[in-house]
C-alpha cells in the first residue's frame, strides 16, 4: 500500500484532512512536520478536552490510499491541486501482518496480588500459569481490547482492581457507573461481589461489557443511564475523569446505600482536592492510592 504524504501550514490542516476523506482516502493522521528536530512543539490538553490549538505550525498530512487510487488522482479529487501545488509526495507502507501487530503490544497483566488480565491470545501465557499454579486465589479475566475504554494497563484502571480486590466488602452489590470494557464489573463479580451493574453512555461499551462478561462467565447486568433501575448500592465506582465526575456527584453520591463506599478515578494528583469538593456535602473522599500521577479516591457514606 502506498501513503500521500502533504505539508501544509497549521490553518489548511484540518481542511486539507476533510478533503482527502471525502475524495476516498482510507484513513487520514496529521503529524508535526518538526518532529525529531530542535523545532518539536509538544500539543495537549487536559484528559478529556480537547487542545486549544488543533494543528502544528508546519503539518504532515498522511493519507493512505486506496490500491486502484494513483496520488494525483487523489489530491485532484479532493481538489487540492491549486491550494498545495507540488507539496506533496508517495511513500510505500510495507506489508505486514497487522493482527499479529497489534496483538504484541498487549501481554497479560498483573495487578495487585491476585488479578491477572489476560487477552485471549495469551490463554497459556507461561508467567500467568506460574502465577496460577503456585497461588488458587489468582482471578483471570479474558479481556480483549476494544472500541471500549479498560484494558487495565491504564493507572486509573489499575487502582481500582487493587481498591476492589484489597477493599471491597465480600458479597457487595456493585454499580460501575463508567463501565467501558466491563473490566471493572467482570473483576467485581469475579472478587465475590453478589450483584454487578455497569453503566455506560457509549452503546458500544455497553456491548462490550455484556460481550465480556460472558466470554469471562460471569453475570453483569449493563445499561445506557436513562436504563439504569432505581436503587442504591454498597459499593459505587466511577473511573471517568475529573470534570464529569464533579457533574456526576449528587447523582453518584445518591447511588451510595448509607455505609457503603464510593471510588473515583480518572483524577490526576493535582484534580484531587477539587473532585474532594465537590462530593464533600455527601461522602467525605480521600487520596486511597496514588500511581504515575493518577489517584484513585475513595470515601463512606455515614
Amino acid at each position: 500500500m502506498r501513503e500521500l504524504l502533504i505539508h501544509c501550514a497549521e490553518a489548511q490542516a484540518e481542511s486539507v484532512s476533510d478533503a482527502l476523506l471525502e475524495a476516498g482516502a482510507l484513513s487520514v493522521s496529521v503529524e508535526d512536520a518538526d518532529s525529531d528536530t530542535d523545532r518539536e512543539n509538544p500539543l495537549f490538553g487536559e484528559p478529556g478536552t480537547e487542545p486549544d490549538v488543533l494543528a502544528w505550525g508546519q503539518n504532515r498530512v498522511i493519507a493512505l490510499l486506496p490500491e486502484d487510487m494513483a496520488p494525483d488522482m487523489l489530491v485532484q479529487a479532493a481538489g487540492l491541486g491549486e491550494q498545495i501545488g507540488d507539496a506533496w509526495s508517495v511513500r510505500e507502507v510495507p506489508d505486514s501482518d497487522w493482527v499479529r501487530l497489534t496483538q504484541s503490544q498487549f501481554a497479560p497483566i498483573h495487578i495487585g496480588d491476585r488479578v491477572w488480565i489476560v487477552p485471549s491470545w495469551h490463554r497459556d501465557h507461561a508467567d500467568v500459569a506460574a502465577s496460577d499454579a503456585t497461588q488458587s486465589d489468582q482471578i483471570l479475566i479474558e479481556l480483549d481490547p476494544g472500541l471500549a475504554f479498560g484494558t487495565g494497563s491504564h493507572p486509573t484502571t489499575n487502582l481500582c482492581v487493587q481498591w476492589l480486590a484489597s477493599s471491597m466488602p465480600v458479597a457487595s452489590d456493585i454499580l460501575d457507573y463508567g463501565c467501558g470494557s466491563g473490566i471493572l464489573a467482570i473483576a467485581a463479580r469475579k472478587l465475590g461481589a453478589q450483584r454487578v451493574v455497569g453503566v455506560d453512555i457509549d452503546e458500544q461499551a455497553v456491548t462490550s461489557t455484556r460481550d465480556n462478561a460472558a466470554i469471562n462467565q460471569v453475570d453483569i447486568e449493563a445499561f445506557l443511564p436513562d436504563d439504569l433501575p432505581a436503587g442504591q448500592f454498597a459499593v459505587v465506582v466511577a473511573n471517568i475523569l475529573s470534570n464529569p465526575l464533579k457533574v456526576l456527584a449528587p447523582m453518584l453520591a445518591g447511588r451510595v446505600r448509607a455505609g457503603g463506599h464510593l471510588v473515583l478515578s480518572g483524577v490526576l494528583a493535582r484534580q484531587a482536592q477539587e473532585v474532594a469538593l465537590a462530593y464533600a456535602p455527601w461522602i467525605p473522599m480521600t487520596v486511597w492510592a496514588e500511581r504515575d500521577g493518577w489517584v484513585c479516591l475513595a470515601g463512606q457514606k455515614s
